[in-house]
Parts: structure tokens; sequence; C-alpha cells
């Protein structure tokens, strides 16, 4: 180790022997040091079992206590804690950091289902927002863990819902347990080794293919602009038109569409559909998402394609479908769920680090479900 990490530890070490107990974000400030970079001392410490970790409160070991009790712990108010039992006990005062994209549209049911959670264990979840802006995930994530941040849900933002080459590596270096949230890392990644939750929407693009191939579609389209959902999608599409034996639908134009303005991505889509209904015998689709899906309807039947006659469609999403002037089939992935699991899994980790257990690592996908509207 470094002779400055080693005097820095030791530091620390001192003040919590003297007083007992201290606040991680407190001492930070106090020794003007980053929070994150306390945290990573504070993890090695506890890990050489030098002091004890608690939901962001250090502590002296019981050893060095006058007089403890043995097997006894001290919890943020200094009362005993069973550490063998009761996760929902040990999430009192626990505080969840959170970063999202946004709180609006699919994400206001994650962070809806989340907050439920944490709350009814007795946490509070703080939210950071990213507006997918490139590299603003890690500030938003440093910014929770500055405040006090016991653990992170943490949606990056990844342009197509992984990360891309050198991208992300940062996540799996975080000081607390972290949860990835409707994202996905590949093998090999150090991004792979995070707990995750997700909705498995390749599976609900396959279940919308089903779906209309059961009515009789040979040839259905998939009309999606590029977004973190897309590339699942995809591939969810593709396989199920293999598996049925369907007929594959006209190529997708070849330009990528991340790099168009959204009214032209929008246009292109629109193109796009017409020219496969009326030259590539395509009888149905699948759009993502609800309101691309709402708005490219009456400028299909404006340009001769009507709806559902000429072009039976299913939405992705399934935000707003239902309120079509002719409600729409929507595939709805588990949103609310998808936080209400990731928020527990976490409070989880939290639970067994302190009562020092580690269980496995775990990647939980949600299937989606298909609503059928007539």
């Amino acid at each position: 180790m470094r002779p400055h990490v080693d005097r820095r530890q030791a530091r620390v070490l001192a003040l919590v022997r003297e007083r007992g107990t201290a606040r991680v974000a407190e001492l930070a400030r106090e020794l003007g040091m980053s929070p994150v970079t306390l945290r990573r001392d504070v993890e090695a410490m506890a890990a050489r079992g030098e002091i004890q970790r608690t939901h962001g409160v250090i502590s002296r070991r019981e050893s060095d206590l006058a007089g403890a009790e043995p097997g006894a712990a001290c919890d943020r108010t200094g009362a005993g804690t069973d550490t063998g039992t009761g996760r929902e006990r040990g999430a009192a005062g626990l505080v969840i950091g959170m970063v999202v994209p946004t709180t609006e549209y699919y994400f206001a049911d994650v962070v809806r289902g989340a907050r439920e959670v944490v709350e009814a264990r007795g946490a509070r979840l703080t939210v950071g927002l990213t507006r997918y802006l490139a590299g603003e995930d890690r500030t938003q994530a440093d910014r929770l863990l500055s405040t006090g941040a016991d653990g992170l849900l943490l949606t990056p933002t990844w342009r197509t819902g992984t990360p891309g080459p050198g991208e992300g590596a940062w996540t799996a270096e975080l000081p607390v347990p972290t949860v990835l949230v409707e994202r996905w890392a590949p093998p090999g990644h150090p991004a792979a080794s995070l707990d995750r939750v997700a909705s498995d929407h390749a599976d609900g693009a396959a279940r919308a293919v089903r779906h209309l191939a059961e009515l009789g579609h040979q040839r259905i389209a998939l009309a999606s602009r590029e977004t973190p959902t897309s590339g699942r999608l995809r591939t969810g599409f593709e396989a199920a038109v293999a598996t049925l034996g369907l007929e594959p639908p006209p190529a997708w134009p070849a330009a990528g569409a991340a790099s168009l303005a959204e009214a032209e991505a929008f246009a292109r889509t629109l193109d796009y559909l017409c020219a496969a209904v009326a030259e590539g015998g395509v009888t149905a689709a699948l759009i993502h998402s609800d309101t691309d899906a709402i708005m490219l309807i009456p400028r299909l039947q404006a340009r001769g394609v009507r709806v559902p006659e000429d072009l039976a469609v299913i939405t992705y999403d399934d935000e707003v479908a239902e309120l079509a002037d002719v409600p729409l089939s929507a595939v709805a992935p588990a949103k609310r769920e998808v936080g209400a699991r990731a928020a527990g899994m976490l409070l989880d980790r939290l639970a067994d680090r302190a009562a020092g257990r580690e269980g496995p690592r775990q990647h939980l996908d949600l299937l989606p479900r298909l609503t059928v509207r007539p």
C-alpha cells in the first residue's frame, strides 16, 4: 500500500477509536476527503477487521469497546441489532440513491416502485437525473455518494442499453453496493458482476410477434427508433420471426436513426412502414413506442394505409396505448415491479453485508405482459 494511503487510513482509524462511531459523510467533510475515497478506505479497513461498517456509520471493533457485550452490534442509534434475522429491520435509516434519465414517462413507474419498497422498509430514496447527457450518470452517482447514499440503483446513460467500447467500467468500482436497473452489461464487462434487474424486452417483442402470427399475419415489421430498448426488441423480434418460420420484413433503412433529428427519424419510420405495406407485403407491425404509434397512425391513413385493415398494430411500452382514438394492443414491461425488485435486491444486499454475509450476485429479468385490446 502507498505510504499516504497508510497515513490516511491510520488517521481515520484513530478518530474512530477515539469517538466510538462516526458517519462516513461527516468524517469525509471533517478530513477534507472525497466521500468516494473515504468509502474505499472504509471498505478496505472493514475487510481487514480494523473497524465495523453499518449503514453509512463506522465504529470501533467490538473487541475495542470497553465492556461491550460479545455479539452485540451498534446501529445508528447505538441500540443492539440482531444481525442474524430480519433484513427489514436492518434497512431502517438507510439512504438509497437512484440515478435515472428522467422521472417521466417510462421511468415514472420504475421510480415509484423503488420508492414504495424503500420507504416500506424504513429507508429513504434520493434521486439524481441525467436527462440522457453523456457522463452525467457518473456525476450524479458521485453526488449521491457525497451526500451519504448507502447504496445505488443505477441506470447509466448507455445509448444502446449496454456499455459501448471503453464505457461503464466505473460502475463496478463504486464503493457501495449497486444494482443496475433496466441496463445490461455483456459477459466479461466489469459491470456484468453487478446485481441487475431489467425488463426482458426481447421476450416482449417475441410475445407481440407470436400473437400477430396466431392472427394469421405472415410478414410482420418492427418499427423502432434507436433507443436503449431497441436493440433488445430487435433481438427478440428477429428470433421470433425465425422460430415461427415467418417471412422476414423489408430491411430497415441503412442510415442510423441515432444520427437523425427527431422529426427526420419519425419521417423515416413513416416512409418505411408505407413502403413495407405497399411493396413488401407487411400486414402487421410492432411499433415502439405508444406515442410514435399514435402519431404514425393518422399519417399512415393519410397516405392510404388503413389501420387495422391494411396494417395491424401492436405498440411497445403501454403508457398511453389505450388512450388512442381506437385503443391499441400493447406490450407492457413490468416497470413498477422492476423498480420494486431492484430496491429490494439492494436493501437485501446491504442487510447481508451488515450481517457479514455475501450472497451470489443476481441477474433478474422480468417478462413483459401483452394486453390485447379490441
